[in-house]
């Protein structure tokens, strides 16, 4: 079985080398050229140039890069899964779902499954990693598909940024909201629901925005001491690190991830972005 996923999930380079992950990357122009994300960009020049100021531009996957890797697949005959990054987020899971239907006309045996995470950054990683765990347990591509479906429904999301501007660019906050909020050391609590950013609440400071997410968790969450809980920060280790010690405090789950936000989020929130991952609801055995 062969496991598909694109670079908006926030993995770094080496899990895909190390478990047989083909990546789909998607695009980020810095300094006016144009590369592949993860394998051909590296994630500090890209922080760098948000911290100068540089507003950096994302595309989504290449058809090509698709044609070629479906191709491959249905040369195989192997069977194979792409989970793709949120459909309300990008245009990557519709040119998927395009060029798989031009490879089936080479190859009217292509066995693909692709799936709309409607996930973003580690909660959609979350995902992928559960998906090569239960390729190993020897799972059918079925049970690995339904699995991976309910776990994406169930993906709770939760994140707060720095920098109100970033949002306002793109989009998901007024600039006299983010104008006001930056005067005010407003922070927003933001959420993903049916893939789509969505702000829920704003506070005043870091600490307590810090402590809502916390509650909502609990609000949430369902046995999460049973999960492993993911962090994703853009450059903003001692933040992450924070609020990995807020979870042990309250949950003590099987363990918490951190992981780097990767370039293409990272141009669309800025630096300082904490993002807590987890499942509202466990699958059955």
């Amino acid at each position: 079985m062969r496991i598909y996923a694109d670079s908006a999930c926030d993995l770094p380079k080496s899990f895909y080398e190390q478990n047989n992950v083909k990546i789909i990357p998607l695009r980020v122009q810095l300094k006016g050229q144009e590369y592949d994300d993860v394998i051909g960009v590296d994630l500090q020049d890209v922080y760098g140039a948000i911290r100068q100021g540089e507003l950096l531009k994302t595309s989504q996957a290449s058809p090509e890069r698709f044609l070629e890797e479906f191709s491959l697949l249905g040369q195989s005959k192997e069977e194979g899964i792409y989970i793709a990054f949120s459909s309300q987020l990008s245009g990557t899971y519709s040119t998927a779902v395009m060029m798989a239907e031009q490879v089936k006309e080479q190859y009217p045996n292509l066995k693909l499954t692709i799936i709309d995470s409607k996930c973003a950054s580690l909660g959609y990683g979350l995902l992928v990693k559960e998906a090569v765990r239960l390729r190993e347990e020897g799972c059918t591509t079925d049970e690995v598909v339904d699995k991976i479906r309910f776990n994406a429904q169930h993906m709770e999301h939760l994140f707060t940024v720095e920098d109100l501007d970033y949002l306002a660019k793109g989009g998901r906050l007024s600039k006299a909201s983010a104008f006001i909020g930056g005067l005010l050391s407003i922070k927003p609590v933001l959420d993903v629901e049916d893939g789509k950013l969505i702000p829920i609440e704003k506070y005043r400071g870091r600490k307590k925005v810090f402590k809502r997410i916390i509650e909502l968790m609990e609000e949430r969450g369902e046995s999460l001491s049973d999960q492993v809980i993911a962090i994703t920060h853009s450059d903003d280790l001692v933040a992450a690190e924070e609020m990995k010690a807020l979870i042990i405090e309250n949950f003590h789950p099987k363990a918490v991830e951190i992981h780097l936000i990767g370039s293409v989020i990272a141009a669309h929130t800025g630096t300082g972005t904490i993002a807590i991952f987890f499942l509202s609801k466990l699958p059955k055995d």
